[in-house]
């Protein structure tokens, strides 16, 4: 039986933070300024006893349209992170703030069922650097155990902007496939997603709100969350039944502005035989321009499916 490896030091969290309290943590390390640095010091934060609540699943896979015959949505874990990875922003282990931190690439992997009722060990480590032309590459490495088995396991790739010689080897695309795409279906992104995700998910970054607020930020409009995108896919691309064991591998590619109407594209169709791997794009309207690229696999709890 696998068992949790704990290293030095932990920081456990109590009761998670209200949603201001957690902005204004964000706003405070926004002051931070470092230069280079050769690696993240080791931490572990830690939320030890974590339930899978049906209501907060349940308004999480409406926003993202998950039918409930999938169970707990694949990424849906994800969320239980959030609180860890706002209090490692705030930290003084982590050297860079949240504001201005840009999401590349997220790679998630579900062991074994989970259900509503499960409580949870839920914890952060920060992992490698990266060298990117345009700054800092790290690692935001998230661990969910169920009685002292893994159960579930993501890596966030980052990148922080602007740091001059970034440290660690060059960052590579995983995602290098030359397979044929077709068209399998379009959905819609209102104005307001951003806003309801941001609800449900606890993330409230001002660039995902209003056009009004995204354009303090550079942006011309509101643009959605790389995570409801890659859930919305997910939503459309896995079939009827909850997953016994599952990886996906995302990159995110271009911002969806909002409102929207993007496609997805895949090597297999929606709809029929359910093949076992993918690979999936969203791509907006005219379907020349990907938002996000992933690659997809899975087994249902079923073993006849």
């Amino acid at each position: 039986m696998n068992s949790p490896i704990t290293p030095a030091p932990v920081i456990e969290m109590g009761p998670t933070p209200g949603t201001w309290a957690s902005l204004a943590g964000v706003l405070k390390a926004s002051r931070k300024r470092p230069g280079r640095i050769e690696a993240l010091p080791p931490v572990c934060f830690v939320r030890p006893n974590v339930a899978l609540e049906a209501a907060d699943m349940a308004a999480y896979a409406q926003v993202c349209g998950h039918p409930p015959e999938q169970g707990v949505p694949l990424l849906y874990p994800q969320m239980l992170t959030f609180p860890l990875a706002m209090a490692y922003f705030a930290s003084a282990y982590c050297p860079w703030p949240a504001l201005g931190t840009v999401h590349l690439a997220n790679h998630v992997q579900q062991h074994m069922p989970l259900q509503s009722g499960d409580v949870l060990r839920v914890e952060l480590r920060p992992g490698p650097l990266q060298a990117h032309e345009k700054g800092q590459v790290f690692a935001l490495q998230f661990q969910i155990w169920k009685d002292h088995t893994l159960a579930w396991e993501a890596t966030q790739t980052l990148l922080r902007l602007g740091i001059p010689q970034p440290s660690g080897p060059a960052y590579v695309s995983a995602l290098q496939h030359e397979q044929p795409l077709s068209l399998q279906t379009r959905f819609k992104a209102d104005a307001n997603i951003g806003r309801r995700y941001g609800r449900v998910s606890g993330d409230l970054n001002p660039i995902h709100l209003s056009a009004l607020s995204a354009k303090l930020f550079g942006f011309r409009r509101a643009i959605a969350h790389g995570m409801w995108t890659q859930a919305r896919a997910l939503a459309a691309m896995l079939p009827r039944g909850p997953l016994a064991q599952a990886e996906v591998h995302v990159e995110f590619k271009t911002p969806l502005y909002l409102p929207a109407r993007p496609t997805l594209w895949s090597t297999r169709a929606v709809q029929g035989a359910w093949p076992h791997n993918a690979v999936f794009e969203v791509r907006n309207a005219q379907g020349d321009k990907p938002h996000l690229r992933a690659s997809l696999s899975y087994r249902l709890s079923d073993p006849l499916s």
